[in-house]
């Protein structure tokens, strides 16, 4: 049963602590993510993005799979389906696909048109009891071909989406997506604060949560982010793991290159990292 995110954000903002959002590319980080979710007892947001679903064969095969798996896996704890930088057609199809959460990024359209199109997604998700995350000013890094500096948002932009009734908001306080580069400035929690001012206790999502400091989370964390997303760590632990036991010469081992072994390292890995970001954000025991 998947349910929107909407409460477990609620919940989170109320208790101070951020919900992660990890994105899945195929069965074993899907069953990877579940499985420490529910040992942990967390509540939990698998991410999709629009190149991730193609690659799954589209949103309806990746709904399945996930509904599929939360009942034969047992999982208990809330598990929301969310579609990642989702553009207003994606969102669309997503929705007809019986995902439970929607993102919609209109942070490169004028502001006018965000919110126009934002708008329209707010009351089809109302009437479908599904959570909307928004975004205002873009995200830094590459996500799908997007490539942004790691801008800030405008915090009176900001209210201006928060006020069309979206359940969450994802805004720019300088951070990007993929690996941080040396010179990074760091979190601007200026901005951050100043959007809190402006948006009230509507949780706040932080995109890029690889390579930002501990220290820096739980700053984001105390000043409203409800919401973390991470996906490039996970990769990364994957591949790692994945080099060793080929470097280790296991594949040539007896069986050792059956997928099902070959997989399984770099699986344990992303079952380590999804357990260090749930303590880390402070959601485990919170389901």
């Amino acid at each position: 049963m998947l349910v929107s995110a909407k409460e477990m954000l609620t919940k989170a903002r109320a208790g101070k602590y951020a919900v992660g959002q990890f994105n899945i590319n195929n069965l074993e980080w899907t069953k990877s993510i579940l499985l420490t979710a529910q040992e942990l007892n967390s509540p939990v947001i698998l991410g999709v993005s629009e190149g991730a679903g193609k690659y799954m064969c589209g949103f309806k095969t990746v709904t399945e799979m996930v509904k599929a798996m939360v009942d034969e896996l047992k999982i208990t704890v809330p598990v929301a389906l969310h579609l990642d930088h989702g553009t207003y057609e994606g969102a669309k199809k997503c929705i007809e696909a019986g995902f439970s959460s929607i993102m919609f990024d209109g942070s490169h359209y004028p502001i006018e048109e965000n919110i126009e199109k934002t708008k329209e997604l707010v009351a089809t998700c109302n009437e479908l009891g599904l959570s909307l995350e928004a975004e205002v000013g873009s995200i830094g890094g590459e996500e799908d071909g997007v490539v942004g500096m790691g801008e800030c948002a405008d915090p009176d932009e900001c209210k201006m989406i928060a006020d069309l009734g979206v359940t969450m908001l994802a805004a720019g306080i300088g951070n990007i997506h993929g690996k941080y580069p040396e010179n990074w400035p760091g979190l601007r929690f200026d901005v951050l604060a100043a959007i809190k001012e402006k948006v009230g206790d509507m949780p706040l999502v932080l995109h890029g949560g690889t390579g930002i400091p501990a220290d820096m989370i739980k700053e984001a964390i105390s000043l409203g982010v409800a919401k973390i997303n991470v996906n490039t760590e996970c990769q990364i632990a994957f591949a790692e793991a994945t080099r060793k036991y080929i470097e280790a010469g296991k594949d040539l081992q007896g069986k050792g290159f059956d997928p099902r072994k070959l997989l399984a390292p770099g699986a344990e890995a992303i079952k380590a990292t999804v357990k260090e970001k749930m303590e880390l954000f402070g959601s485990v025991n919170k389901a």
